[in-house]
């Protein structure tokens, strides 16, 4: 294995691929150590220790810890993710935006620079508000107009900076760069979540059953991992036949092969959308004339995380975005179409609509297996954090209250030992391992699985 690693600096283009990457990885890194200029950083960590498992909690995740100390990277990657959804459903409910998309390489970028656009309309929007909420909690050491300046361009600045790092690991380094920066973030805040674990077990948070509680919840991650990469590498391969034709003198043609169907084609992509689009009325509910609101007030709250109604848009958000994602990057259309030009086709499924037809209705079945993995994997944390508020829900929550308190008040376990921040980190992992290993292939050198140099999938859906 030390060998097959060392295999990636033999080869000069990986090499500064790799290395560029880090670098990238370095400087987001360093910026989470630069203030935003006047903010009581003191008393802002005092805030989110209180509220670790609450929305201000939630929305910390993704920035590595960077809103916990207003960092100039505070509002992190949140505003590019959606921006890039907002364009990416209008690109289906708007003709014209679908017509530049199929422009090819020309309209790609098009649509990429009005990303960017709105992603600094965003990070402004986001910005504002969090000025708004900083001076609110007294936590401004000069507050005024010249604070609120400066934060809003500290804070949009830092978000398109961020934006521009994911975009040049993206093109010049090794996976995806956003992907990446979130994965790095997430990666940091993982020593505060053990040093929480020790803290609890030093002061005996969890009474007699400390050492076993400890065991069973290494075991857990241990299983939540294995169960990722088990269904992450999980396939529907669909068997395709290829006619035989005569090319002069020679037979062409007649071989077998498969078209696999990944059971999660979005990945994590869901996930981090769905948090994304529900993170938004969270920071809207900190403001003070909502809090005061007698309509907005009771909605904010229920839309906080461990709420019913909130875990419920969650689970709904992750299907969408589950489908949303697979109807982009899979066109049933365009595989037929290809099978039909290149003289294949399903054993037993007519060329044509047919063969779109068999193939949207596996893809939908599947993804709703996948978007349901993704819900189990993703509820692990609120029960680990908050639990979920069934003795709040209207007219019925009184039948709720003989639940095990574990079950409505969490357990108050560290959120890092998750399954949303464990599936993104170990779906990122994967897909930057495939990307290396690909790339080492392709160089005739040996990838990292020991028989044919590429990880397999473990199962037929």
């Amino acid at each position: 294995m030390l060998e097959k690693f060392l295999n990636i600096f033999r080869i000069p283009d990986l090499r500064k691929r790799v290395l560029f990457t880090l670098g990238i990885l370095a400087v987001y890194r360093l910026g989470a150590f630069i203030p935003t200029p006047g903010v009581n950083t003191h008393q802002l960590e005092l805030l989110f220790n209180a509220q670790s498992g609450s929305a201000l909690g939630l929305m910390d995740l993704f920035g590595g810890g960077n809103l916990r100390r207003m960092t100039i990277f505070a509002l992190g990657i949140m505003p590019y993710i959606t921006a890039s959804i907002i364009f990416q459903l209008l690109t289906v409910v708007y003709e014209p935006l679908a017509r530049i998309q199929k422009e090819g390489e020309l309209g790609r970028r098009k649509i990429t620079q009005w990303t960017r656009y709105m992603t600094v309309v965003l990070g402004a929007l986001q910005s504002i508000g969090i000025a708004a909420i900083l001076t609110k909690q007294g936590l401004a050491l000069n507050p005024g107009i010249g604070f609120d300046l400066m934060t809003v361009l500290t804070l949009t600045t830092g978000t398109a900076f961020i934006m521009w790092l994911g975009e040049q690991i993206t093109d010049r380094g090794i996976g995806n760069g956003m992907s990446l920066l979130i994965f790095a973030g997430i990666i940091a805040g993982l020593p505060r979540g053990i040093g929480d674990l020790i803290s609890k077990v030093q002061t005996a948070a969890w009474g007699s059953l400390t050492i076993f509680a400890v065991l069973l919840l290494a075991a857990g991650m241990i299983a939540v991992v294995a169960f990722i990469v088990y269904v992450e590498r999980s396939e529907r391969r669909i068997p395709i036949q290829s006619a035989r034709r005569i090319v002069g003198r020679r037979m062409m043609g007649g071989s077998s092969s498969h078209l696999p169907l990944k059971v999660n084609s979005g990945g994590v992509m869901p996930v981090i959308f769905a948090s994304s689009i529900l993170s938004a009325p969270l920071l809207f509910g900190q403001m003070e004339w909502v809090q005061n609101n007698r309509f907005f007030q009771p909605i904010i709250q229920a839309l906080a995380p461990g709420y019913p109604w909130y875990e419920l848009l969650y689970m709904l958000g992750i299907i969408f975005f589950a489908y949303f994602y697979v109807s982009i990057v899979m066109k049933p259309d365009d595989i037929a179409d290809n099978f039909r030009k290149s003289g294949s086709f399903i054993p037993g499924i007519r060329p044509g609509k047919r063969t779109s037809d068999f193939i949207n209705d596996i893809l939908t079945r599947i993804t709703l297996v996948g978007a349901i993995y993704l819900i189990i994997i993703s509820l692990v944390p609120t029960f680990l954090i908050s639990g979920i508020r069934f003795d709040k829900i209207w007219l019925i929550g009184r039948f709720f209250e003989s639940l095990p308190a574990w079950a409505t008040h969490g357990l108050g376990v560290n959120f890092y030992f998750g399954g949303t921040s464990l599936l993104i980190v170990v779906g990122v992992a994967m897909d930057t391992v495939n990307q290396i290993e690909s790339q080492l292939i392709m160089r005739h050198y040996d990838g990292f699985s020991p028989r044919s140099g590429r990880i397999r999938g473990r199962k037929n859906w």
